[in-house]
């Protein structure tokens, strides 16, 4: 169950020592993409500025990337994949991946102040993170050792040995989402680096500065320069020239539909390999049986959590009608407890979204929701106050939707609950699987012949069971339908990063 955890509960550092202080990357005015190992101007010389969220002000300004600057980045990826880079062997990236853990473990509470300003998430959160971070880390340096292939038997006859070998695939550019990049970035840097792989690396424009700073401590525990690239810069220039651009051989994006659909189109010049996780109406099944002390909070916190900017959220919540009435009092009563408002104040359960363009979609949508007459049982306003010049909204809840509203068929991205009620399990794993998207799914009860039939029912890539959001990087999660394809985490996510061979050896 996704729980709310204060800082204060963890006490590493104090939270008054953090909220005073600057990190460093903040201190150097305007920054550059980091090419080659090296701080490097904008082609264009053009800017863009990077906001806090929680204050609408400038925290700094970021290099405008173009075409230009990606053929540099992908020039000098692919000069550190034919030349230094592939003289390591499998012990000594582990041994740099572990160095990289070491560094990401000293500079954390940094990092997760970076993560707090850029992106508004509660710095409670961000630290909250750290053990799900360095395990990820920790898992891609276990895997170094994993990329082999097999002797097989065959059936020519003669004196021949068959095997496979397994290779990088080369360089890969990385497109990372604004929602959460401290540990975005690591399902691209962890499989890229564990196989032999190089990156170029597009953070989203409204969050590069954790981006930017692990690039940074990659560089100090001991990675060639080139290896890892940052260019920073729009989607629609940047990020579109990097998953058009020839010599990028895989394509790893996580983000909207529409933008992956562009990005399959931009593949097919090279044929690049893609790995894509996109949008998701996930649905959350509570049945009658269902222990609600856990079942309410865990249903709330699988859409509040993030403030609701999280691509497998449980946005879709099916309640069996006959507990219909005390499932919705309870998780409103929920919903009043959760404070919103500064992400470094340690009482914060949820923070900002990411831009204004965000906060107006999302009450864009709240609007739809009650013209189309759902029931706003809770929240739907912008916050006013202490926090007037964020991008703040109540979390917010309807009751009595249908699966058939705007608010159930099209991806919200913010702290919005949309309640939909049932009758039997056949028809909430009918209205589950009635959408578009396949990214995870839930399901809370307690009889096992209800969890059996759903968990093998819900039409996703990752189902839950009594619990919501919980990810191991040894096991991973993927997408189903228009929620993408491709895995991450797992020997599977890995195996994405390598080609294989087949060798014949004629012995005579």
């Amino acid at each position: 169950m996704l729980q709310r955890i204060h800082t204060r509960e963890i006490g590493e550092v104090e939270m008054s020592e953090l909220k005073a202080a600057t990190p460093a990357i903040l201190t150097r005015g305007s920054l550059g993409h980091l090419i080659d190992g090296k701080w490097r101007e904008p082609a264009s010389g053009e800017r863009i500025d990077t906001m806090n969220p929680a204050t609408g002000e400038v925290l700094t300004t970021l290099a405008r990337g173009n075409a230009d600057d990606v053929d540099r980045a992908v020039r000098s990826a692919r000069s550190a994949f034919e030349g230094p880079w592939s003289r390591f062997t499998p012990h000594q990236r582990q041994a740099l991946l572990n160095k990289a853990h070491d560094l990401v473990e000293e500079h954390y509470d940094e990092l997760a102040l970076l993560e707090s300003l850029d992106v508004g998430v509660p710095l409670s959160r961000a630290r909250n993170s750290k053990g799900n971070i360095l395990r990820t880390i920790l898992f891609f340096a276990s895997q170094t050792m994993n990329c082999a292939g097999q002797t097989l038997p065959n059936s020519i006859g003669g004196n021949y040995t068959t095997l496979t070998l397994k290779a990088p695939v080369g360089v890969v550019g990385g497109i990372i989402p604004w929602n959460g990049p401290l540990i975005s970035q690591w399902w691209i840097l962890g499989g890229a680096l564990a196989t032999g792989c190089t990156v170029v690396m597009k953070p989203a424009e409204d969050a590069s500065l954790t981006t930017l700073r692990t690039a940074e401590l990659l560089l100090e525990a001991g990675l060639p320069e080139g290896v890892v690239n940052v260019v920073t810069g729009l989607g629609s220039e940047a990020g579109a020239a990097l998953a058009e651009h020839p010599d990028v051989d895989r394509i790893a994006f996580t983000g909207s539909t529409d933008t992956g659909r562009n990005i399959i189109r931009a593949s097919a010049g090279n044929m690049k390999r893609l790995q894509l996780e996109l949008g998701g109406k996930s649905p959350d099944i509570v049945f009658a049986d269902a222990d609600l002390d856990r079942a309410v909070p865990g249903a709330a916190m699988g859409v509040f959590a993030n403030s609701g900017q999280v691509c497998f959220a449980g946005t879709r919540v099916f309640v069996e009608r006959k507990i219909q009435n005390e499932f919705v009092s309870r998780i409103v009563d929920f919903g009043r407890t959760l404070k919103v408002g500064d992400p470094l104040d340690p009482d914060t359960d949820l923070g900002p979204l990411i831009s204004q363009k965000q906060l107006d979609r999302v009450s864009g949508y709240v609007s739809v929701g009650d013209e189309q007459g759902a029931d706003l049982v809770l929240g739907g306003r912008r916050m006013l106050g202490d926090v007037a010049n964020g991008y703040f909204i109540e979390p917010t809840i309807f009751n009595n939707v249908s699966n058939d509203m705007t608010i159930a068929r099209e991806e919200i991205f913010g702290p919005v609950v949309s309640i939909i009620p049932f009758d039997t399990a056949d028809e909430a794993l009918t209205l589950a699987n009635d959408t578009q998207y396949g990214l995870g799914g839930a399901v809370w009860s307690r009889d096992i012949g209800t969890v059996n039939t759903m968990m093998h029912g819900i039409k996703s890539g990752t189902v839950w069971v009594n619990c919501y959001g919980i990810i191991d990087p040894s096991i991973g999660f993927g997408g189903y339908k228009h929620s993408g394809y491709g895995w991450k985490g797992g020997p599977q996510h890995v195996d994405g990063f390598l080609f294989q061979k087949s060798v014949y050896i004629n012995g005579d």
